[in-house]
């Protein structure tokens, strides 16, 4: 096949699987993941896994490790120092030290079946320790987890794993070398790392803050994503020279640039980058399993899938409860955390590469882990089932907490429930306030529930999208149900509920934009607010207030605006006012 056909080959390929993941909705890298395995060479043979491909597949790794560095923010770790270096490095080195102990006690006492080298071990155990940022994010933020309890512990190891990956790049080629070089490889790597690492992290800072700066003084987009790829890429070259890895580097340059004021803009530039090469080193991985070795050797794959889920699962839920969470928060930690995860197969490819990780053993490997990342999905929305039936605590917790938010609200009626309590909820909670207007608001986030508490707020701790949360706040008594936060598949989910066990409660929306519109119509939505119609409104009255039109006029001519687009607005009559005369 010559370039071009490679490359819609690959294009195509990756549309398709990321527009069937979207139809299921599963995470892209599980589409990048099937079709790689189906044009690969050992299916349908479509494509072979050349150099050439392999090395541009590298720079999915490199920028994957970059915005990792971007993320790398030091107040945000220190907030969540006991998630991220308590229970996620211990995570991260207990999963180390007993898959690496338990392999050699199985080589050990049966040879003939398990034949493994304790570099092996190790190299497979730093692969299996990680679990899948990219789904398990995606999957919590779209359930409105992430301020849970469990949702917080879940990111704290997260974030661990991600830094222990810097670590693991270092030690893994080291791990390769001759046996009687092994110690000195380490020793010396281990060296120009903290070397390289402190030479660009006490001065680099400074450097790229007044590079950057220098840069967007010009004011060329072109230049200033030229800079970015040029720092990326030459950061990466310098560690690879000082005998390090691509991916070193990118996250140094990463870490340089997320404490300087031009961060937010780098994500944004870098990310098609980042989403091309990423989506094109997962199809690589897919194009290397074979899946004939799996077929002839399913028994050993399952049993690599199940095994280490297992062992994660009780292991960090175990980790979790001694660290003070309740048995609900930590069985759905560990739910959540079990799969393998993207930069496990970062250090899988780099063992093989290494060749600490024989033909023989990187197949089943790889396949596992494919097959625990599909089932991740699965196992996230059955969670909640599950905690209720293994964890009588739980339950006991959950019907507590309905029972004090059925408290609060039992003496209320004809009340607001407000859905998340942002700014805009509190806004909201002002106003009717002021008018003497009863409300219960719902929110996921801790601390805000406990700020508001104290400041004599009507809040509860609850997800807005489960019916038990609506019930115990009054949905049946209210006035009106309205959704303050901008996430639609939740919002979606409160209009269903609210249409189907009270439908007479008028619900309000707010969206980001009028996209969905139809959708929460058919819904069954009383009204949609998107802000972006509101925020062009507001902008159009201070433009024409500016330009000398009468204040009159133009309240008239938003208000007639805001009829045409609300159907509530058009059920209500305005008086006519008189029109003051134009200085025109």
């Amino acid at each position: 096949m010559s370039s071009l056909d490679l490359t819609l080959l690959y294009l195509l390929a990756a549309v398709l699987g990321v527009a069937a993941c979207r139809v299921f909705k599963l995470p892209p890298m599980l589409g990048y993941l099937a079709v790689g395995v189906v044009i690969g060479p050992n299916a349908l043979a479509l494509a072979q896994n050349s150099e050439g491909i392999r090395h541009l597949a590298e720079f999915g790794v490199v920028f994957l490790m970059f915005v990792i560095g971007l993320e790398f923010n030091l107040p945000k770790l220190k907030s969540m120092r006991r998630h991220v270096f308590g229970l996620g490095s211990m995570q991260v080195i207990l999963t180390m030290v007993c898959v690496t102990v338990g392999s050699m006690f199985l080589a050990s006492m049966a040879p003939s079946i398990w034949q493994m080298r304790w570099q092996t071990a190790l190299a497979l155990s730093g692969a299996l320790a990680m679990s899948s940022t990219a789904i398990v994010i995606k999957l919590m933020v779209d359930r409105l987890e992430l301020d849970s309890e469990h949702g917080k512990r879940v990111v704290g190891v997260l974030l661990f794993q991600d830094l222990a990956v810097v670590p693991l790049l270092v030690l893994i080629p080291a791990l390769g070398s001759a046996p009687e070089q092994m110690a000195m490889s380490l020793l010396l790597a281990g060296i120009k790392a903290v070397l390289l690492l402190t030479l660009l992290l006490t001065g680099g800072q400074r450097v790229m803050h007044a590079w950057l700066t220098l840069v967007a003084r010009r004011q060329s987009q072109e230049l200033f994503v030229l800079n970015i790829l040029l720092t990326t890429l030459g950061l990466a070259w310098l560690t690879e020279m000082a005998g390090l890895s691509l991916a070193l580097g990118a996250f140094v340059a990463g870490m340089l640039i997320s404490e300087t004021e031009f961060k937010h803009q780098v994500e944004t530039d870098i990310k098609p980058f980042h989403d091309v090469l990423l989506g094109l080193f997962f199809i690589t991985i897919g194009m290397m399993l074979d899946w004939r070795i799996v077929w002839d050797r399913w028994e050993f794959v399952l049993l690599l899938v199940t095994v280490p889920v297992a062992f994660k699962f009780l292991l960090i839920a175990a980790l979790t409860r001694l660290s003070g969470a309740s048995e609900g928060v930590s069985l759905r930690t560990g739910l959540y955390l079990a799969q393998a995860g993207e930069f496990g197969f970062v250090l899988l490819t780099l063992g093989n590469q290494n060749q600490l990780i024989p033909a023989d053993w990187f197949n089943p490997v790889l396949a596992s882990m494919v097959l625990s990342m599909l089932a991740t999905p699965f196992i996230v929305m059955n969670a909640n089932r599950w905690v209720m039936k293994w964890a009588n605590s739980d339950w006991l917790q959950q019907s507590l907490q309905m029972t004090q938010m059925a408290q609060q609200s039992i003496s209320t009626e004809q009340h607001v429930i407000i859905c998340g309590y942002g700014r805009c909820g509190q806004n909201l909670a002002r106003l009717l306030k002021a008018q003497n207007i009863p409300y219960m608001a719902l929110d996921l986030d801790p601390d805000r529930v406990n700020g508001a508490l104290a400041q004599g707020d009507h809040v509860a701790f609850g997800d807005a999208a489960r019916l038990q949360s609506l019930m115990a706040v009054g949905l049946a008594r209210a006035s009106a149900v309205v959704v303050t936060y901008l996430d639609n598949a939740s919002s979606l989910r409160v209009v269903a509920l609210t249409r189907e066990h009270a439908p007479k409660v008028p619900v309000v929306v707010r969206t980001k934009d009028d996209r969905d519109l139809e959708k929460f119509q058919a819904a069954g939505a009383t009204e949609v607010v998107p802000e972006s119609v509101e925020g062009s409104l507001m902008l159009a009255t201070h433009a024409l207030a500016l330009m000398g039109v009468p204040m009159k006029r133009v309240i008239r001519m938003v208000q007639a605006q805001r009829q045409q687009r609300y159907e509530l607005l058009r059920e209500q009559t305005f008086s006519e006012e008189s029109e003051d005369a134009s200085p025109r």
